[in-house]
């Protein structure tokens, strides 16, 4: 690609799709959410009850869980054709869970609340099956590693699969003769890497943690400014939870997966989980008898790895993420870098879906060659200022080694996503997909418009330190649940009984269970 970032081979694919004789090539793409966040006393804090009972079992139910803290509430959405369709799941959801909350609250951003140290946010915990035991040691790890305060983060992804229709038209265009698993595990990869170049792009539109609660960073070095009375922030942050403060802090980074292709990322992954670290090795595994984490390699399982976006394949039983990759391939994305929206109830609107997925297909169109370590690095840092410094007047970002301005690359990205959105149109008089283009252009014109701009004006105006913005708007969220007429009855009956089948499916596991902890461990790290 040229450093003037014209790219000749995405042009001629765009015409390719815009030209075939499927105009919905790119409609109809299966749409999925999981969204964390985390239960709150009605002043703030976090809780330190179980996870309710009445939402079923954290363990075994499909989409309601919880994430490294028993207070960490993860909902999660199947997979939907139709953004409206995935969002009234998503509301229904977050009905049904309010209504077993008692005067319990869902805090409203990512960054959490007032929190007196790691000491002060519960480990989930899963019952006493060995698997249960096993995700329960394993975030005891996480601890141990990482500290639990960055665990207390919240986030949404958003998962994504490309229509059927698409990968024979997009094989055509790249004058490939087979469409088959193999293609799209490749084009896939081919989106993975051009998200590592522009992903930098959904940090500076989405990006709504600007300021945090000064107890978040309680003894730490964080070059972070003093907002008002227990609130501190970066003056152009986007998403400090993005930043070296949050998930992309330096405990990882002996960990680099490559994303050049299937057997790479694999290859990488499986030698992350098998390689010994000597910090780890120095907090045992086993110590007087309790377990403090599964393993002391640089990764106890594949999970641990954080990353802005990952390949995905749902999993048979008993399968790790890599292993069922390897058998079936790339079956869909998981976009990890949406911070919660304090402005939206569920925490996501069906703009930001929509232009994610026009982003995915920008992704997947463009050229996308194998990225070599020095130019990771120059791609991390990206991810790293526009976190930090995103709306900074001016700021400029590394392209291919030369500095561009970050308002005139990002214009550039809109503009090539304009034939996408019409193709996601094609059908639809509202022509929804521009029109959410069209307001993400808004923000790159104007930086007042972003999330990110938005929350601290809101401090400025109301007064309100950050703990108190986020505690106000959890509560307007939690009205708006309640006072949702006429409730989807039917739905919330259905996840009753979900609730009830998932405790009668983790007693049956914990029943059934025919080896000790120690033995289950070996077997499942032999896999």
């Amino acid at each position: 690609m040229s450093s003037s970032g014209i790219d000749r081979a995405f042009e001629r694919r765009l015409a390719t799709l815009i030209n075939t004789r499927e105009p919905r090539v790119l409609q109809n793409g299966l749409k999925g959410v999981e969204k964390e966040s985390l239960r709150v006393s009605p002043d703030g804090r976090i809780e330190h009850s179980p996870h309710p009972q009445a939402l079923g079992s954290a363990l075994s139910h499909e989409h309601i869980t919880t994430d490294y803290s028993e207070a960490l509430l993860e909902l999660v959405t199947p997979a939907f054709r139709e953004s409206w369709q995935l969002l009234q799941y998503l509301c229904d959801l977050h009905q049904f869970v309010y209504r077993h909350l008692g005067e319990q609250l869902l805090w409203a951003t990512s960054m959490p609340c007032m929190l007196e140290g790691d000491a002060d946010i519960p480990i989930a915990r899963y019952g006493r099956s060995n698997i249960g035991r096993m995700k329960e040691v394993y975030r005891l790890g996480l601890g141990h590693r990482y500290g639990r305060m960055m665990q207390a983060i919240s986030g949404v992804h958003f998962n994504y699969s490309f229509p059927q229709q698409f990968w024979p038209v997009l094989a055509e265009a790249l004058q490939k003769r087979n469409a088959g698993q193999d293609f799209i595990s490749d084009q896939y990869f081919g989106l993975l890497r051009n998200y590592r170049r522009h992903g930098w792009l959904i940090l500076y539109l989405f990006g709504n943690s600007p300021a945090l609660c000064e107890s978040f960073v309680r003894g730490r070095d964080h070059q972070l400014e003093k907002f008002a009375a227990g609130t501190l922030y970066a003056p152009h942050a986007t998403s400090l939870r993005m930043s070296d403060l949050g998930y992309r802090n330096k405990s990882q980074a002996g960990v680099q997966i490559s994303v050049n292709g299937l057997d790479e990322y694999v290859r990488d992954l499986t030698a992350a989980v098998s390689t010994p670290h000597p910090e780890y090795q120095k907090l045992g595994v086993k110590v007087d008898g309790e377990y403090r984490q599964l393993n002391t390699n640089l990764l106890q399982i594949e999970n641990e790895y954080y990353s802005y976006i990952r390949p995905k394949r749902v999993a048979r039983s008993g399968e790790h993420p890599s292993q069922a990759l390897r058998r079936g391939g790339v079956e869909y994305v998981e976009f990890r870098a949406l911070d919660v929206s304090a402005f939206d109830p569920v925490g996501v609107n069906q703009n930001k879906l929509r232009f994610l997925e026009a982003f995915a297909a920008l992704c997947v169109l463009k050229q996308s060659d194998p990225i070599e370590a020095s130019e990771q690095a120059h791609l991390d840092a990206n991810h790293a200022i526009v976190a930090r410094r995103g709306r900074e007047p001016g700021l400029k970002l590394n392209r291919n080694g030369r500095s561009v301005e970050l308002r005139q690359w990002a214009l550039e990205l809109i503009d090539s996503m304009r034939g996408i959105c019409e193709l996601l149109d094609e059908g639809d008089e509202r022509r929804q997909y521009t029109a959410a283009l069209e307001l993400q252009q808004t923000k790159i014109d104007d930086p007042d418009r972003t999330p990110s701009a938005r929350s601290l004006q809101e401090l400025r105006t109301t007064g309100e330190s950050f703990a108190q913005f986020a505690l106000r708007m959890s509560r307007v969220h939690k009205a708006y649940f309640l006072d949702l007429y006429p409730p989807n009855e039917q739905r919330l009956a259905e996840f009753s009984a979900e609730a009830e089948e998932s405790l009668q499916r983790q007693a049956a596991l914990e029943a059934a269970d025919d080896m000790t902890f120690d033995q289950f461990l070996v077997k499942y790290f032999a896999g």
